[in-house]
Formats: C-alpha cells, sequence, structure tokens
C-alpha cells in the first residue's frame, strides 16, 4: 500500500473513530488529537439550520423524543493545536543547517587516488625467523609461486594483486614494487603522494618473504644484489608517505608495526601532525602471532579476504558446512555472473555480504567510527567490510587481526548466521547452475525476511528502545527495483517515528540513494520519495544545496501538478521547495527558472475559484514558498508583481485557519521588503516595473494587512507587525514626517481624528480597529501651526528648521493636551522628498494607528513586536512612575523599587538608537511630564531631545527620532528588524510523526472518559433532585481573598475542587498574617486550613508600557481544606481589570478564558499549576467601539458546543468569535441604541444566545436564522431596568429564558409563547446584583447588596435563603457580587464586596 494511502487510511479510520464516539458516547480512539480535530472539522453541522419560523422550529423540538444525557455533553475542542503550544514561550526553529545534523554528512568526502603496493616475497627464500610445517599454505593472490618460475610467479602475484584493487578502486592508480629495496619504495612513496595530491594513499606490504618486523616496528626490505634484509623505520615510511594514508600489513607480528606507528603518533614525532586523524592501519594479527600455515588457507589469507572477500568467505564455509561432501570448492571458481550484477549468483551474493557486513558495522561501531570508516572513502569502506570477514575467518585460526581505529570484536555476531544461510542457499544452486548455464536462477530470501523484520521492530520500537539493526540492509534493499517499493514504504514509517529516526537513517547513509531516486520516473515511488524528503529536510536543510546541484528541485514542481494525489502531498512537496529556496540563492534563480512562481500562483487562484475546500496545508506552504522565494530577492518580487500575485494572496487572508492567514501575510510582507525599500526612500528603483503599478501593489498589500492587524489569532498578528516594520523601515521618511505633523502644537486644538481602520474596505473579516490612539500630550515650543484648508501654514513648526533639523526644545515649556489625532494634510511644499510621496497621507495614518494598536496587543510577544515597529519610525514608549500625594502604600508594600507605570505613552527621540547602543529590546527615557494624575493615562508624547549628532544637523531626516539604523550597511540595519516566525512554526508540522499517534492520546482519551462518566452521572442526579433536596443549602467552606475592592467573578472547576477568583482593581497586595502554605494543593487530607499568595508587578492592559507585558501570570493562590472533609479549595487571584469568565474544553484538558473590562481575551493553559501557567492565546474581542468611551465594560460567553466565543459591551454590535478559526466571523447587530450589560449562550442549542440590556429589554439570537434576532421584550420596566443577569433554563427547551434586573426582579420568559413573561419573582428590591442559573438542576440563585442570597425552584419557590448572621458562630457573608454555580453539582459559590468567597451545598450531600 502507497504512504499516501496509508495516510489516507488512517485518517478515514479516525474520523469512523470519532463518529462513533459522537454517536454512542462509549467509543474509543487510538489518538485522541486526531479526534479532536476531526470533530472540531465537524462540528459546523448546525450551521445549516434554518427555518422560516422560529416557533414553529422550537415547538416541534419540544415535541420530539428527548435525546440521550450524551447531548448535554459537546464534543467540540478549540485552541490545541501546533501553534497554540508555547507561542508567547519560545518560537520552533525551522530545519536546521548546523549543529547534531551536520554529524551524519561527512566533513570531507575523500577518495584513494593512488596505491602502492609492495611485495617482499623472495620465492623460493624462506625468511631466518619462520619455520614452515609441511604441508603449509602456499598460495597468494591464488596463484601457487611454485608452480611457475619464481620471477614470473612473482610478477603474476603481483599483477592479480593489482587486478583485485582496482577491482574495488578502478580509478585509482596502482603501481607495484616487486622485491623492493629501500630507495625503491622511497620512489614509489614520493610518487604516489605526487600522484594523489590531497587525496588518500593506500600502501599494501606483503613481508612473507622477509623476517618479522623489528621490535621498534621497523619492516624490512631487500638490498640490491639480494644478500641482506634491509629494514625501514615506520617514522621515514610515514614522512613519505603523509596524510592522508591507509596501510595493510601482511605479515608476521604485524602488530609491531601498529603498536609503533601509535606511538609514533601519540608521541606526536610525525613530520606532519595532522596524520593521526587520517591515518588508518590495518594488520593481519597481533605482535606476538604468526599467519596461519594451514593447507586450507592461503598463505596470504588476510590480503585474499580483503581482496577477494566472496570467493575467501565461500571457501572457508565450503569446508565447515553440509555441503562440503556434495559440493566440489573448485565450482566456486565457476560462480556465474558479475560482482555488480544483482541479479546474477556472484551479484547476489556481493550484494548480500555488503549488507550483513554494513549491518554488524553499524550496531557494533560508534556512529561517528562507522561514518569514518564505512562512509567517508568507497576503498577503504570495502577494506573493512572485508576485514570484518578476516577477522572471523582468522580467529578461527587462533589469529587476531588488528586495525587503527581499533575495532570492537565481530566475528560472532549473529548477522553472520544469516550470511551463512544466505551462502547455503546460493551454493545448493551452484552446480545446477553451471550444468545449465540457460537455468534460472533463485534469488535469496534474504532482503525479504530483514525486511519483514524491520517490518516488526517498526510495530515494536521507539525511540526508547534499541534501533533497528536492518536499517543498513534497507539502504541495500533500495538498490534492487523488486524490493525498492516495499523498502521505501517502510523507510517512511521509520523516518515518521520522529527526527531521532531521521538522524539515524542519514547517519547509516541513506542520503545519497534517496537523491538519486529522484531521477526515477517510477510514478508508484513519488508519492512515498516525497514524504522520505519531508522528513529529511524537516531535520536539515543544508539538503537544498544538493538537491539543486542534482536538479531535484524539478521532481517537487512536477509533483505539484499530479492531481492525482492528496492535497497533504502536495503540501509536503511545496515543502520542500520551499525549504529549497529559504536562504539559498542558488536555489530561488533554479525555481524562478523551473517557473516556481507561476505554478505556485497558479494552484493559489485555482483554490479560490474551486467551491470544493483546498487543504489549508497546501494553501499554506504555496504561500510560505512563494514567501522564502521572494524574501530578499528583487528579481523574484517583480515577478510576482507582474504576475499580480498581490491580488491572488490577498483573498487568502480571510481563510478559516491561521496558518493559512499568517502565511498569506508573510508572502505579502516579502513583497514589501527591499522591492520598495530604496525606491521610496529616494534611493533608486527598477526599471522593469512601474512606478504606478509598484505604486498600485503595494496600496493592495498594505490595505490587506491593515484589515488583519485585529485578526484573532497572534500567529497572524505577528506576522502582520513584521510586516509593517519592514513597510516603515522603506517608508520612514514619510512615517516620520506623518507623526512629526501629529505632534506639532496646534492653536484651539484645531485636532482632526485619524482615519479608523473600519474605514478600510477589505475582505478580511477582521477589518474592525481594535482601538484608538488616546489624546496627545505635547511637550514643544510656544510657535503656533494654523491649519487652513487641509494645509499647514509656513509658520508651523513642522516647517521650521527648529524642528526638520532636531533643534532642541524646551521641555518645561507650555504643555497642553488636546483629544483626537490631527489628520495630517500637509501639502508637497511643506515635506520635500526627492520623489513625490508614493502613498498618501490617510495610508500613512492608517499605519500608525494599526503600529499602536499592535503595541496594545493583549499578547506579550505582538504588543512587543508592536514597539518595536513604532521604534523604527522614531515613537518611543515611556514609563513613568508618579505617586499621588493622597495615595498610600499598603503595608508590606515598596516605594522606592522597580516603579509602577502610572504614566504609559508613546514618544520620540532624535537619538534612542545612539542612547541604546543600538541593540534591541529596548530601554526607554522618561521625559518630562504633565502634572500626576491619578489614574493610569496612555498617551503620545513630543520630545525633543537634547542629544542629537552635529552631522545630521542638516539632515532633513533629523526632525524626529533616527529611524531604526539611521546610518550603517542595509544588510546591518535590515539585520535588527523583527523576523517572521510563520516559517519556523509551519516547519514544526512536519517534524512531529504524521503516520503515527502520538504517545499520550489513549491517556487523553482515558481522562476523556472518565470525566463523561463522571458529568453523566452528575447530570442525572442534578435533573432528579426535587425541591425539598434542594432546601437544604448552607455554607461549607469562606476565605478571604484580601481583594481591595472585593471579587468580581468566582469560578468553581468542574472536575476538581478548584475555586477562581478575580477582581478589577489595579493591584492585590498581602496581608503578612497568612496562616500557612501547603506544598501539594489538591491533596486532601488535612485538618487544616491555610491560603498563600503571590506578588506580582501590576499589569496594565490599556497602555503602551514595556512593563505592562511582562507578567502576565495569575498572581496568587490560596488553599481552603475543609476540617473532616476530603475538599481541597484552591484560589487563584487574577488583577489588571480582569474577570474569569468560563472554563474552555472542561471535558478535556481544559483552558480557562480571561476577559477584561476594556475586551481583552486572555486563555490559558496549565493554569493550577503554580509557576507553570502558559498563555495559550490572547486577542481583543471588542472591535470598532466608538472613539471617547472611558469604558468598554465588556461582557463576554462562550459556547463549547459551538466553538464560539460572544463579546459586547458598550458598542452597538455583539461580536461573534470562532474559537477555532480564531476570527471574527460576524458583527451581529444588537438592534438597540443601549448597550449590553449580560450576555448568556445556550449549552444544548448551538448558534443561541440571549442578550441583557441596560434598559431592561431582553433579545434571543439564533446565527441559524436568517435574520439572527429571533425575539425581542421588555420584560423589566422599573426605573432602575438594567439587567444584571440572564441564562438559558435548564433543560432542551430553546426558548426558555431567566432574566434578572437592578430592579430586583427575576423574569421567567418563554419565547414560543408571544407573552413577555410568564412567571415573575420579586426577589430583591433594587438592589440585585448577580444571578446564576444551574446548568442541570432546576434552581436559580439571586443575590443582593444587602448581604442576601436567595435559591429559588424554577417553579417560583423559593427554596432557601442566606443572609448574614450576627452571632459570633454563625455563617457571615458580605455584599453579594458574582454567584456561580457548580456545572455538575448543586454546590453555589458567591463573591462579595468584602472580598469574601464562600462555597454553599446541601448538608446532605456533603455528608454522603
Amino acid at each position: 500500500m502507497a504512504l499516501g494511502d496509508l495516510m489516507t487510511s488512517r485518517f478515514s479510520q479516525l474520523s469512523l473513530a470519532v463518529s462513533n464516539h459522537v454517536i454512542d458516547g462509549n467509543g474509543s480512539s487510538s489518538d485522541y488529537h486526531d479526534v479532536a480535530a476531526d470533530v472540531a472539522s465537524q462540528r459546523r453541522d448546525f450551521d445549516t439550520a434554518s427555518t422560516s419560523s422560529y416557533a414553529n422550529a422550537t415547538a416541534s423540538a419540544s415535541s420530539a423524543t428527548e435525546p440521550t444525557t450524551m447531548a448535554h455533553l459537546p464534543q467540540t475542542i478549540v485552541l490545541c493545536e501546533l501553534r497554540h503550544a508555547a507561542f508567547e514561550a519560545s518560537t520552533p526553529t525551522g530545519p536546521s543547517d548546523s549543529g547534531l545534523v551536520s554529524k551524519w554528512r561527512p566533513k570531507d568526502r575523500m577518495k584513494t587516488g593512488c596505491v602502492a603496493l609492495v611485495l617482499c616475497l623472495n620465492i623460493s627464500v624462506n625468511p631466518p625467523d619462520v619455520i614452515k610445517i609441511s604441508p603449509c599454505a602456499r598460495m597468494e593472490c591464488w596463484i601457487d609461486p611454485f608452480s611457475m618460475a619464481p620471477q614470473k610467479a612473482l610478477e603474476t602475484i603481483g599483477k592479480n594483486l593489482r587486478d583485485q584493487y582496482e577491482r574495488w578502486q578502478p580509478k585509482a592508480r596502482c603501481k607495484v614494487e616487486l622485491d623492493p629495496t629501500v630507495d625503491e619504495v622511497k620512489k614509489l612513496c614520493n610518487t604516489c603522494r605526487r600522484y594523489a595530491k590531497s587525496e588518500r594513499v593506500l600502501f599494501h606490504y606483503n613481508g612473507h618473504g622477509v623476517p618479522k618486523p623489528a621490535a621498534n616496528g621497523e619492516i624490512w626490505l631487500f638490498n640490491k644484489s639480494y644478500t641482506q634484509y634491509i629494514p625501514l623505520s615506520i617514522s621515514d615510511l610515514d614522512s613519505w608517505l603523509r596524510t592522508p594514508s591507509i596501510y595493510v600489513f601482511d605479515c608476521s607480528a604485524a602488530g609491531m608495526i601498529v603498536n609503533a606507528f601509535i606511538e609514533l603518533l601519540d608521541c606526536g614525532t610525525s613530520n606532519h601532525p595532522g596524520s593521526a586523524r587520517d591515518c588508518i592501519l590495518l594488520a593481519a594479527c597481533e605482535a606476538h602471532e604468526t599467519l596461519p600455515q594451514s593447507a586450507e588457507f592461503p598463505a596470504d589469507v588476510f590480503t585474499s579476504c580483503l581482496t577477494t572477500p566472496i570467493k575467501m568467505a565461500l571457501r572457508w564455509f565450503c569446508t565447515r558446512s553440509m555441503l562440503h561432501e556434495s559440493l566440489d570448492c573448485l565450482l566456486i571458481d565457476k560462480i556465474p555472473g558479475r560482482q555488480n550484477d544483482r541479479k546474477t549468483l556472484l551479484g547476489e551474493l556481493n550484494w548480500i555480504f555488503t549488507a550483513v557486513t554494513d549491518t554488524i558495522a553499524w550496531n557494533v561501531l560508534p556512529h561517528d567510527l562507522f561514518r569514518r570508516l564505512f562512509r567517508q572513502d568507497l576503498l577503504v569502506a570495502s577494506l573493512f567490510r572485508n576485514f570484518l570477514l578476516a577477522e572471523r575467518i582468522m580467529r578461527s585460526a587462533n589469529c587476531s587481526p588488528i586495525s587503527h581505529p581499533m575495532l570492537p570484536p565481530t566475528h560472532q555476531h549473529h548477522m553472520w548466521d544469516a550470511w551463512d544461510m544466505a551462502a547455503e542457499i546460493c551454493l545448493s544452486q551452484l552446480p545446477s547452475l553451471v550444468e545449465d548455464p540457460n537455468a534460472e536462477f533463485q534469488p535469496s530470501p534474504f532482503f525479504t525476511e530483514q525486511l519483514t523484520a524491520f517490518e516488526v521492530w517498526l510495530d515494536h520500537g521507539s525511540e526508547h528502545k534499541k534501533p533497528p539493526e536492518q536499517l543498513p540492509i534497507v539502504l541495500q534493499v533500495l538498490l534492487s527495483q523488486c524490493h525498492r517499493f516495499r523498502a521505501l514504504v517502510l523507510l517512511g514509517r521509520f523516518l515518521d517515528m520522529g527526527l531521532w529516526a531521521v538522524d539515524l537513517a542519514l547517519s547509516v547513509g541513506i542520503f545519497p540513494y534517496v537523491l538519486k531516486l529522484l531521477q526515477t520516473t517510477t510514478p508508484e515511488l513519488r508519492q512515498i520519495l516525497v514524504f522520505i524528503w519531508t522528513r529529511i529536510l524537516a531535520l536539515d536543510k543544508s539538503c537544498q544545496v544538493d538537491l539543486v546541484k542534482d536538479g531535484g528541485h524539478v521532481y517537487f514542481i512536477r509533483f505539484l501538478n499530479s492531481v492525482e494525489v492528496y492535497p497533504e502531498q502536495r503540501a509536503m512537496a511545496a515543502f520542500v521547495l520551499a525549504v529549497i529556496v529559504d536562504g539559498h540563492r542558488r536555489g530561488q534563480e533554479a525555481c524562478i527558472e523551473a517557473g516556481v512562481i507561476h505554478e505556485c500562483l497558479k494552484h493559489l487562484h485555482s483554490s479560490m475559484e474551486n467551491d470544493a475546500q483546498t487543504e489549508p496545508l497546501f494553501l499554506q506552504w504555496l504561500c510560505l514558498c512563494l514567501g522564502k522565494l521572494w524574501e530578499d530577492f528583487i528579481e523574484a518580487q517583480l515577478i510576482g508583481l507582474q504576475a499580480d500575485a498581490p491580488a491572488i494572496c490577498v483573498p487568502l487572508l480571510s481563510e478559516p485557519q491561521p496558518e493559512v492567514r499568517a502565511s498569506a501575510v508573510f508572502a505579502l510582507a516579502t513583497l514589501l521588503d527591499i522591492g520598495f525599500n530604496s525606491f521610496r526612500d529616494g534611493v533608486g528603483g527598477d526599471e522593469e516595473c512601474d512606478d504606478d503599478e509598484k505604486s498600485r501593489a503595494e496600496i493592495i498589500i498594505i490595505k490587506s494587512l491593515l484589515n488583519v492587524v485585529s485578526d484573532g489569532s497572534p500567529l497572524v498578528r505577528a506576522e502582520v507587525a513584521v510586516a509593517l516594520a519592514r513597510f516603515a523601515f522603506g517608508h520612514k521618511q514619510h512615517l516620520k514626517s506623518i507623526a512629526a505633523a501629529y505632534w506639532k502644537p496646534q492653536s484651539n486644538s484645531l485636532l482632526n481624528p485619524l482615519p479608523s481602520l473600519a474605514n478600510i474596505n477589505g475582505t478580511g473579516s477582521g477589518n474592525i480597529v481594535s482601538s484608538q490612539i488616546g489624546p496627545l500630550i505635547r511637550v514643544g515650543n510656544d510657535n503656533i501651526a494654523i491649519v487652513r484648508d487641509g494645509r499647514v501654514s509656513t509658520s508651523s513648526p513642522l516647517a521650521t528648521a527648529g524642528i526638520m533639523h532636531g533643534s532642541p526644545l524646551s521641555d518645561d515649556s507650555s504643555q497642553h493636551s488636546d483629544s483626537g489625532i490631527l489628520n495630517f494634510g500637509v501639502s508637497n511644499g511643506v515635506v520635500h522628498h526627492s520623489r513625490p510621496k508614493p502613498l498618501d497621507n490617510a495610508m500613512y495614518s492608517q499605519c500608525v494607528l494599526a503600529m499602536c494598536s499592535l503595541a496594545k496587543d493583549p499578547s506579550p510577544r505582538i504588543a512587543s513586536l508592536g514597539r518595536r515597529v513604532l521604534s523604527i519610525i522614531g515613537i518611543e514608549q515611556v514609563t513613568k512612575s508618579v505617586k499621588s500625594a493622597g495615595s498610600s502604600a499598603r503595608p508590606g508594600e515598596t516605594t522606592t523599587s522597580s516603579p509602577t507605570p502610572s504614566f504609559a505613552g508613546l514618544a520620540r527621540s532624535s537619538s534612542w538608537f545612539d542612547m541604546n547602543g543600538g541593540q534591541l529590546p529596548l530601554t526607554f527615557r522618561t521625559p518630562p511630564v504633565s502634572p500626576p494624575r491619578q489614574n493610569y493615562l496612555t498617551r503620545m508624547r513630543r520630545v525633543c531631545s537634547l542629544e542629537f549628532r552635529p552631522h545630521l544637523m542638516n539632515s532633513p531626516d533629523s526632525g524626529l527620532a533616527d529611524p531604526l539604523l539611521g546610518s550603517g550597511s542595509g544588510v546591518t540595519e535590515r539585520s535588527l528588524l523583527p523576523q517572521s516566525t510563520i516559517y519556523n512554526f509551519s516547519c514544526g508540522h512536519f517534524s512531529k510523526p504524521l503516520l503515527t499517534a502520538s504517545d499520550d492520546s489513549e491517556e487523553l482519551l482515558v481522562i476523556r472518559e472518565e470525566q463523561e462518566r463522571f458529568a453523566l452521572e452528575h447530570i442525572a442526579k442534578c435533573q432528579h433532585s426535587s425541591a425539598s433536596k434542594l432546601s437544604n443549602i448552607s455554607q461549607i467552606a469562606r476565605w478571604d481573598t484580601r481583594f481591595e475592592t472585593g471579587t468580581r467573578t468566582a469560578l468553581l472547576q468542574p472536575f476538581s475542587p478548584i475555586v477562581i477568583a478575580s477582581d478589577e482593581n489595579e493591584r492585590i497586595s498581602d496581608s503578612p498574617s497568612v496562616v500557612r502554605s501547603h506544598s501539594k494543593c489538591q491533596c486532601c487530607l488535612g485538618p487544616h486550613w491555610g491560603y498563600v499568595t503571590a506578588r506580582v508587578t501590576p499589569h496594565h492592559t490599556g497602555g503602551v508600557t514595556e512593563r505592562a507585558h511582562t507578567h502576565v501570570q495569575p498572581v496568587g493562590y490560596g488553599i481552603m481544606r475543609k476540617p473532616s472533609s476530603s475538599m481541597v479549595l484552591i484560589i487563584m487571584i487574577f488583577q489588571r481589570r480582569e474577570f474569569l469568565n468560563c472554563l474552555l474544553n472542561e471535558l478535556d484538558d481544559s483552558l480557562l478564558l480571561v476577559a477584561s473590562c476594556d475586551g481583552n481575551i486572555r486563555i490559558w493553559k496549565d493554569y493550577t499549576l503554580r509557576g507553570n501557567q502558559k498563555l495559550v492565546t490572547a486577542f481583543s474581542s471588542i472591535q470598532g467601539h466608538k472613539p471617547g468611551v472611558p469604558s468598554l465594560s465588556a461582557v463576554v460567553d462562550w459556547q463549547q458546543q459551538s466553538g464560539y466565543l460572544y463579546a459586547s459591551g458598550e458598542i452597538s454590535s455583539i461580536m461573534l468569535w470562532d474559537l477555532d478559526k480564531e476570527q471574527l466571523v460576524n458583527s451581529i447587530p444588537s438592534s438597540s441604541d443601549c448597550s449590553v450589560s449580560a450576555l448568556a449562550s445556550s449549552q444544548v442549542h448551538g448558534g443561541q444566545f440571549a442578550a441583557g440590556f441596560v434598559d431592561g429589554s431582553v433579545r434571543l439570537y439564533d446565527i441559524r436564522t436568517p435574520d439572527m434576532l429571533v425575539c425581542a421584550t421588555r420584560p423589566h420596566t422599573q426605573q432602575v431596568v438594567r439587567v444584571v443577569g440572564i441564562g438559558f433554563q435548564p433543560g432542551l427547551d430553546q426558548g426558555k429564558i431567566v432574566s434578572a434586573s437592578q430592579a430586583g426582579d427575576i423574569q421567567f420568559l418563554d419565547i414560543r409563547s408571544q407573552r413577555d413573561t410568564y412567571r415573575t419573582i420579586k426577589s430583591h428590591r433594587g438592589s440585585l446584583t448577580a444571578l446564576a442559573v444551574h446548568r442541570h438542576a432546576p434552581i436559580i440563585a439571586s443575590g443582593s447588596a444587602k448581604q442576601l442570597i436567595k435559591v429559588f425552584s424554577l417553579e417560583g419557590e423559593q427554596l432557601g435563603t442566606i443572609r448574614y448572621q450576627h452571632t459570633f458562630m454563625a455563617q457571615k457573608i458580605g455584599s453579594v457580587s458574582c454567584l456561580t454555580f457548580h456545572p455538575y453539582r448543586v454546590m453555589l459559590a458567591a463573591g462579595a464586596a468584602d472580598a469574601g468567597v464562600s462555597i454553599y451545598a446541601d448538608k446532605n450531600s456533603q455528608t454522603r
């Protein structure tokens, strides 16, 4: 089965598992994350539901048979993708080209260029120190020297040895010296080194006709008359051959030579210090051993093993096999075929032998040594493979070959048994093949069996187990067409196990094989080859050079056009192309020549035209490929502009997948980079592209980017910030001029507001500005600028040399603040540039507004990027601590340490870059400010620095802060700009397993099933609870949160004894009388009460300050334990005007949603782990609000069933956010002139929610209906009519709502009845502050500012009252500020204005 089919099969099986799990609630799946993803993708079934008569629809729903309780448990899971793992904490790195990954690639590929063969045989004369047995070994190079004349025999042996070496290295130059003198050897060595240059030289020494080496390692040669043995020292030999070199010593006591060499290298007396690394030694035996003399071996058994391994191995095996009686050993010399033809018997044997010896070496040697000996030099690799055979054969004769570097013993490795079996199977066919040359050869099952063993390992192996020993065999199998497909599929499965597997495969030498396979045209291999290359490049991008060099990029370009393959696989091809062009100019040029830009744009354009949903991953990587191709490459950018690339990429900004939107932003941003920088600053332009065309394209790009400034995904906003930084760098002169005009003093505060981002038309959904720039604080001179008809008078400071040339102004001059922002309308006669301004001032104004919006982003990383963007155009942040004289510090607080940002603004300075040493992140100066105010202010501030450089005095640029890089080389300047992260984040997708389930999926599914079981059990109890059982609610726990302004919200965790509380003050302080803390927060056995908090510097969301986005974690934890109870209550304390709202994914690994009064949303993961909380995402949920609104009073609610977040406040609409898409999908008109004061979504019917307004009206909405507004009524008609709380009644009724107003009345509404209310409860008189409706039990609760809580049934019966008691032991309660029920228990949490939080529950249930 092809790998693509395997992937599809896996995905379809997962979808089926999800479907079953949703239907019966008892299914299971092997991959919980994929189940979650599939469920999330299938959850939009309610979007298609619409009806013309909502009343009929709801009536039919009520009359239908009630579904199972499973309908109450939503299956939607959101914010669990790779991008949510640690966006704020770290940035994943893309494919690397250094470090660990470079180890697999040989640092210096080498070959043996010359072979020196020295034979000292002196045939017919025995050495004096050797006593030969009879009969003894006589064969030399398979020649009997006594079968012919001695001289002829010597020449024949020399010729045979040369032929044998040339078979292993045909291109090497072989020189033979027969019975030479010292001078002849010296000449031979010098000649070989001169010919080989820097290549390796092999020196083979056969000393069978001379004495054993001396104790000092000297080898023996002859004099000219052959009357004496002349010694040759190893140091001389080393000085002649130099390095790199390899020595083969075939003589008795050869270990003497090796020891002398090692001593020479260790002492450092070699003439060439690098020889220790490049000197390799192979010796026939140890220093005390003599070569075998048995007649069953040749005399040069060591040389025979090294040069003719198959013949030697078969002869040795034949004498020990059961075939020795039926098989004539002479037939071995007649084995048909060639060694390089794997379809013949000899080729098959050589192939198997290579696989076996490689496998032994791979599993025994350290990997770095394996790469050096078996992958660096072909001849060296062959000699060491054959050396393993020599060790096996010669050890059977009590002789131990040695080497340097030394190898561990391998003669008893179990793979030799596999070789013996394969050899026996092949030899059994030898007689018939020799007798009948036309007989068909039956291949050995060796490779099939080894692939099966590898497959078994894949089924049970892992990173923590021993690596598969068959990996080198898989490499060898790739050479065979009959096994190649299966081997590639298994290799793909192995590479999918992780980057460690990819590194192992590359270390074993897989790279050249898969590179060569790209030259094949076999269609069956395309999918698996693309997958394998995806895994390789996900680890090491340095392979891009090899791909381009061999033309491999064309293979993947053709694959892009393969319509029959799956989109996921085409996305892999796009990924490979993106890596090829990533920072590789030759790769960019090659891909341009091959037409990659037009191919990618063609696929993007076709995806927009087709109605069918295109694979998001494919769109994402097409954009990333284009972006990497355009990055820093003007020629490619011009081709993209000519192909109308902006118009093709802009529609992708409204795609539902954040990764696609971010990738599209990245692609568009790269077109803004070099292509516009030099042109806009008057440095130069490219004549090949018309200026008007460039300007039109740039306007399209900037407008489209401004539309997604307020996108719901931080990933997208980060790319927008990077894009605006590039734009600001290219347009810094114009943007600085705009900023100067905004900040100049004006008479009579005649200021026009900046045009709103909401006025820019675009296709994106997030086209509403999230916030406005606050009023300006102008600090400057007293000159008055007159604005007439949109022009700035020449008397304006903007036109004077004082501002335009950086003249210092008095910082203590008149200071005045005006509301609004000037709409800059200066003429070209005021701001002088070498070219006409390419964009109008309105566009630049929008850009400044967008930059300020990003600088105040709720995500710390985005805010940091936004501040860096502002610094490019000369706007600095200013942090100032001002303590009001009337304010007092609480006990334990310090007033002199780290200042709190009481004033946070934006300022500009003409020398900030010098002041900070040209480094980022920036530290900011504090200029003189206006008199302190007690509240937090966010302002823009104009500051003229007293520190300016004289050589810039005449520069028109120096009127504002020097741009980031006002001087220096362009490369250095641009390197300091914020860098995009979407490419590296996207590469992380291919770094994780794609075909197998994650290890923790089963554990997560078990947790999900346990929590579902718990929920269903308690839902049933709640639904069947009678009024009498609910009347015994009493306080079971209470503690003081020590909030200064009381508790704003409280939340009960559904499956853990945890309560979370928050206030809305700016800070929280600790009382010194903390009782004690407990090390195990969730352990539940202990009779003590405890409380602990931790102080964190306050965080202010409204200002653009460095400190404002530094501390974003919960700042306090408290632990509550009830005596004689197993309940543990943990309090988590938040601040920064943030209030808790709800839990996301509560049936799984739940996330905590924290909303602030200004509409900022932050969602936390691991929120119960103190100090380890992770920010999953953050965005501003309220957009398009009216300027000048002091507080948005945001209200939000979450609907798990649909994955929607509803948000509203002091605006005329209700924002509908899809958290799966992280996108604003709709802005629903509230159809009311009043603001929304309460929101509640149905937890049963997706897309349905109710809103309460400050005028007492209630509206029911259903996004599935065309008009969305289902019903509007005004049940609260008293004078004080603000709706305090609203909620859906438990059960499946779609139209039953409970609403409570500040006047104290609780109204029960049924939309289907066409009546305003069907039940009214007068709960509190003018003091109702909170309402809670239980999700499943038929009870509601209301709280009063008069320290009173009442509990009612849905029938209007009052079940109980909780009030303040004055007795000493009685329960105490403050003015109630919030109420919330436990989702699955009859348990009520109440927060009070006195900072107390209490828990109430049924006494009977607590006893049980």
